[in-house]
């Protein structure tokens, strides 16, 4: 799992804007109900002898539960800081009003704390009290109308741009939710507004704001009315505003697909990494005697039938977990609770063995002992074309949101067929891939309920062992009520492209 979402607790809209007539600004409404946030600017729909062309702005204010973040993390769930990327997700509203384009919004952290409220009135503003363009609450004002946020140079701020009008918004937040978590700053949630620029002209005599109007003297005298997005008090489950936490999680284990090295390929293709997974009744602890440090993998041949290690340990070149050539040991450490990886790489001899047994130890104990069985890289004498044939072999027809669910994959290559000369078995072995990714999409209207993350974070990347290739995922992340699919698709580096696999595999989600 590598993907974790976190819905929002409280979120607002504060606004000086005017009301239909034009003479009451909403300064003491709340909306803190409503199903849509709403950002936005209008200059000049009035204007007076006293302030000239009017100013009227709309920012949302969205906080998330930080609390919830830091639990997850000293459980476990979420890796440590620098491991983990964090992005706020506002998902688009289609209105019957103006659609403004070509702006771009500011994302702050709110640097007082505020209340909700329960305001449903977008239209005339007659729900009054709480956070509002005044008052962070019942009892406490805001510093400057329209809220207080973190601006002091050096404080973590964020854009996102609106080339058309109707997009998104998502931005890595990370070093803001980081603070958060590290108890830096308070957590009071983001902040939503047009940039300085954006934001409606008004230049106050005084330098100074006036009652309920900002002084902005390089303020825009166009009018950006008015971007929505979906609160989370939508009805629509995938619209709400979200965190979501993105990382790495891949296991990549090549115990089922161990290489011998080659001088035709990169020194770095020529590292295997196995992993030792130690269970102890029924879940991953770490080893007393070894904690979060180093361990050593050592390689042996296999007896006479290739059923026990045997010998003297296996020379081995120098590169990833080997210090020297000839060495005998492979330095190993710690991943995650109870799972340890070493890396290295075995130069085939004249006559290659067929077996190899890979024992972990520490100060003359010995923990685990395996097996692996490697081969040769295949070589080609034209482009090959891969094609492939996909199944998931745990697959159910239902899971619930509490469960997170591991899915693993059977994939073979689609030409493939026994012969007389080639025995088929019910244990046929799986094609491991080391760049795969899969989706999740909602059956009835196609929605995708989670994309291909095939960037940077790797964050829908499968992971592969002995088994094969699986991922797992929380369930929590999707809508209870609906059927889904999975899509797979499988990096092609003969055509340097991401290739769809034509197979999906559909369940439901039930509560």
């Amino acid at each position: 799992m590598a993907i974790k979402r976190y819905g929002a607790t409280k979120d607002n809209i504060i606004t000086n804007g005017y009301d239909y007539t034009l003479s009451t600004r909403g300064t003491g409404s709340n909306m803190g109900y409503a199903d849509s946030l709403e950002v936005y600017s209008i200059y000049g729909q009035t204007s007076s002898s006293t302030n000239g062309r009017s100013q009227e702005l709309a920012r949302t204010l969205v906080e998330f539960p930080i609390s919830s973040i830091s639990t997850d993390r000293d459980a476990g769930t979420l890796p440590a800081s620098g491991s983990v990327s964090f992005y706020l997700k506002l998902f688009n509203v289609a209105t019957a009003f103006t659609l403004p384009q070509d702006f771009t919004l500011t994302v702050h952290a709110v640097s007082r704390s505020w209340v909700e409220g329960t305001g449903l009135d977008m239209d005339e503003y007659t729900d009054l009290g709480n956070s509002n363009w005044i008052n962070a609450s019942a009892s406490n004002a805001w510093s400057k109308v329209g809220g207080d946020y973190h601006t002091a140079s050096g404080d973590p701020h964020y854009t996102a741009s609106f080339s058309l009008g109707y997009e998104d918004l998502e931005v890595d937040v990370t070093p803001m939710v980081e603070q958060w978590i590290d108890g830096t700053r308070t957590n009071n949630g983001f902040g939503i507004r047009l940039t300085g620029s954006e934001e409606a002209l008004y230049s106050s005599s005084t330098g100074l704001d006036n009652g309920s109007l900002i002084h902005n003297p390089g303020g825009s005298e166009d009018t950006y009315y008015t971007k929505r997005f979906s609160a989370r008090s939508s009805q629509y489950f995938f619209k709400r505003p979200t965190l979501e936490a993105r990382w790495d999680s891949r296991i990549i284990d090549d115990r089922g697909d161990f290489y011998y090295s080659s001088s035709l390929a990169p020194a770095a293709d020529n590292l295997n990494t196995l992993y030792y997974y130690n269970y102890i009744r029924g879940r991953l602890v770490n080893i007393p005697a070894i904690g979060t440090g180093e361990i050593l993998l050592s390689i042996y041949s296999g007896s006479s039938n290739n059923s026990s290690p045997t010998g003297a340990k296996v020379w081995l070149p120098t590169g990833g977990g080997v210090a020297a050539d000839l060495d005998v040991n492979v330095t190993g450490g710690y991943v995650s609770t109870g799972i340890y990886s070493a890396s290295f790489a075995v130069t085939a001899a004249a006559t290659p063995l067929t077996a190899m047994f890979d024992v972990w130890h520490s100060e003359n104990v010995e923990y685990f002992t395996g097996s692996l069985y490697p081969t040769k890289f295949p070589t080609y004498n034209n482009a090959p074309t891969f094609e492939r044939v996909t199944s998931i072999k745990n697959l159910k027809k239902k899971y619930s949101r509490s469960e997170t669910a591991r899915f693993r994959l059977f994939i073979r290559d689609k030409n493939w067929s026994p012969t007389i000369y080639v025995k088929a078995t019910a244990n046929n072995p799986t094609e491991v891939l080391d760049s795969a990714s899969y989706s999740i999409v909602r059956t009835t209207d196609g929605y995708g309920a989670v994309p291909y993350g095939t960037g940077s974070d790797y964050s829908t990347y499968l992971s592969h062992d002995v088994s094969g290739n699986y991922f797992d995922f929380d369930m929590s992340m999707l809508e209870d009520g609906y059927m889904y699919e999975i899509k797979l698709s499988y990096y092609n580096d003969s055509i340097s492209t991401w290739v769809e696999q034509p197979s999906t595999f559909k369940f439901r989600v039930e509560e």
